[in-house]
């Protein structure tokens, strides 16, 4: 067992908006958004070009190929089937039901349940409550990885485990990861990726993430005002930071969508910016992953764009962070 008892307290740091048009003036800083979202009323375009490239660190070394860091230029996301396997993937969903039936772990903020039941959702910052987890965040098939993908050495902005029972597990709306992170954590630019094992089985009837190919080359404005303390909700059913059907129409039939599916140990990388949702989960499978988020230390949160305050560190980690470090009273 490598579960840590170390507990966390939620850890919040004041931050303003930046310049939005739509924002209150009293509030503005003076950071120009490149981003703008959560705006108070419909943009002139359903979405504005991307601005950074998409695979940075191609001449870097690492386990992609060319041709799988094509792919995940091209669809925004790049599925490698059966990268763990055997023992080390028994070993890893031993550590999952260890960290999602830890006592000490339930009740508390960064364990989110289902919205109609107390059964865990997702757990945050398990990269530090486990040393397991730790060892699989710094592996040279995740880490290494994300390096090519987004150009340094990259850091564990945010992990998680999130769970989906069988017959209970709830969906989750469409969105970018980024518009959330620029908006409430104040992460500048588009030089993150997410790296999710998967380690139960994913298939069409278990709710698997569904992803629209190509749309990372697109940052799709949100409308609605950040409410305070908004993730307290978000986390369970999120509802600002939505974009609009009209967007999703037609994004989806200039696009597609596609759900990667396949046997645990499979691992899906995808870009920060890249359009996603999943379904309920109406088979008795359960759905289950562990995942990180790798940034660059360059792009490391700031100010948040869109939210009347940061959210707690265990959301947004810092490149720094540890277990002593979360359980400061504030940043």
């Amino acid at each position: 067992m490598t579960v840590s008892n170390t507990p966390l307290n939620v850890v919040n740091t004041h931050k303003q908006y930046s310049e939005m048009t739509d924002m209150p003036s009293a509030q503005f800083s003076m950071v120009k958004d490149p981003y703008p979202s959560r705006l108070a009323n419909a943009p002139a375009s359903l979405w504005q070009p991307r601005q950074e490239s998409v695979v940075k660190g191609r001449h870097l070394s690492g386990p992609l190929s060319q041709a799988q860091l094509d792919e995940f230029e091209r669809k925004g996301f790049l599925f490698i089937p059966d990268l763990i396997v055997g023992s080390e993937l028994d070993e890893l969903r031993r550590e999952l039901r260890a960290l999602m039936n830890h006592d000490a772990y339930r009740d508390k903020p960064y364990s989110v349940t289902e919205p109609e039941s107390q059964e865990i959702r997702s757990l945050f910052a398990v990269h530090l409550l486990s040393q397991r987890m730790g060892e699989l965040a710094r592996d040279e098939r995740l880490a290494g990885a994300a390096r090519q993908l987004i150009g340094a050495e990259p850091y564990v902005h945010q992990s998680r485990i999130n769970y989906k029972p069988g017959f209970a597990g709830k969906g989750f709306n469409w969105h970018s990861d980024f518009e959330t992170w620029h908006a409430e954590d104040g992460m500048p630019n588009m030089h993150a990726v997410s790296a999710s094992l998967i380690l139960t089985e994913n298939h069409e009837f278990n709710g698997p993430l569904m992803l629209i190919p190509g749309s990372h080359k697109k940052f799709v404005p949100c409308l609605g005002e950040t409410p305070g303390d908004n993730y307290k909700s978000s986390l369970k059913a999120q509802e600002v930071g939505v974009p609009s059907k009209e967007a999703l129409t037609e994004l989806v039939a200039e696009h597609g969508i596609e759900a990667p599916k396949g046997q645990a140990g499979g691992l899906l990388l995808f870009d920060c910016n890249t359009l996603h949702a999943s379904n309920a989960n109406l088979s008795p499978d359960p759905r289950s992953n562990v995942f990180f988020v790798f940034n660059r230390p360059d792009n490391r949160c700031r100010e948040p764009y869109a939210a009347p305050a940061s959210r707690p560190g265990f959301l947004a980690h810092e490149p720094d962070d540890d277990v002593q470090s979360l359980t400061a009273p504030s940043r």
